[in-house]
């Protein structure tokens, strides 16, 4: 399985008549040198390195494997968002080199998800009998463990050779990264306990992710459609965290959602979630306002256009 995991986080160039394949990650599929894989590569690999630091210089404190355990479930979510997040960057920017780390950061996201996975068994001295234990009868474990086993057939079955494959049953095997990237962030919830903030936001966050694709294809790239999402979005949080309160707690719930409209000690995480549902639209209007223009100015074009063309590259997979 590992070898198949190193083949996909690394695939081969495309090969040239009398070109060796290049498989370093740092280089496209036509075997040339890519800043940006080699940018994104390295923000991968920098906070597992910066954990490994902290843990040989003892800065992670008494508890170091339940410190490194924690920091690791935090950037698997993190890197599950920001995997989730590049189709839609990737069509708001017309951008295919941006859809084209998908495959990356998805693996990514799954090997430290198997890191987490082995600092819980470092955490519990490799015991096997009592880690199996703990998974089937600790519910926020078994949460975990079914997200961890969905990441780990999709890196399965994300190289060319399945996709070739499966076909159109591709596309609906990998839509389970939602109802995955949905238990993660619930795992995030049940391990969080009172300490919310970054799980209500990645709640708001995901809430974007899954609105942006249920839009009708030609409002995905609107400003207006996207400006809409904020609210929503940052509705999204405040319900999630409503509903958490009210029936994981004993804390008054109602409070804590009117305590989102209410800005003098600070935004709320579910504020933080409309406030970075902002940015897409934002990001949308210059092309949008350039397509406008283009067709106002274009000879003969009394009619509306259709909405601005991209790529052929970046009509990938809708779902992910």
């Amino acid at each position: 399985m590992m070898q198949a995991i190193l083949r996909t986080a690394f695939p081969p160039a495309l090969p040239k008549r009398g070109a060796r394949p290049f498989p370093w990650p740092w280089r496209d599929r036509a075997g040339r040198f890519s800043a940006l894989r080699a940018v994104t590569l390295a923000l991968i690999l920098a906070p597992g390195a910066w954990l490994l630091v902290t843990a040989l210089t003892e800065g992670l404190g008494p508890e170091p494997a339940k410190a490194a355990l924690r920091e690791i479930g935090l950037w698997t979510i993190r890197l599950l968002l920001v995997t989730l997040a590049v189709t839609p960057l990737g069509r708001i920017l017309a951008a295919p080199r941006v859809l084209g780390l998908r495959r990356m950061l998805g693996l990514a996201t799954l090997a430290y998800a198997l890191l987490h996975l082995l600092l819980y068994a470092v955490d519990q001295n490799f015991g096997l009998p009592r880690i199996a234990s703990e998974i089937a009868l600790r519910f926020y474990l078994t949460i975990g463990f079914v997200a961890l086993l969905g990441l780990a057939v999709l890196g399965w079955t994300s190289t060319d050779g399945w996709m070739r494959q499966l076909g159109l049953r591709w596309k609906r095997l990998h839509f389970l990264i939602f109802p995955i990237a949905a238990l993660g962030v619930f795992h995030f919830f049940l391990q969080s306990k009172s300490q919310l903030w970054e799980a209500v936001l990645a709640a708001g966050l995901l809430a974007w992710l899954v609105l942006w694709r249920l839009l009708p294809a030609g409002a995905r790239l609107h400003p207006v459609a996207l400006m809409l999402l904020a609210p929503a979005s940052g509705l999204a949080a405040a319900g999630v965290e409503y509903a958490w309160y009210a029936l994981a707690t004993s804390l008054p719930a109602s409070r804590i959602l009117a305590a989102n409209l209410d800005i003098a000690f600070g935004l709320r995480p579910a504020v933080w979630a409309a406030v970075a549902a902002v940015v897409p639209p934002l990001l949308a209007l210059p092309g949008w306002i350039r397509a406008r223009q283009s067709r106002r100015t274009a000879p003969g074009s009394a009619a509306p256009g259709p909405e601005p063309a991209h790529s052929p590259a970046a009509a990938g997979n809708p779902g992910r």
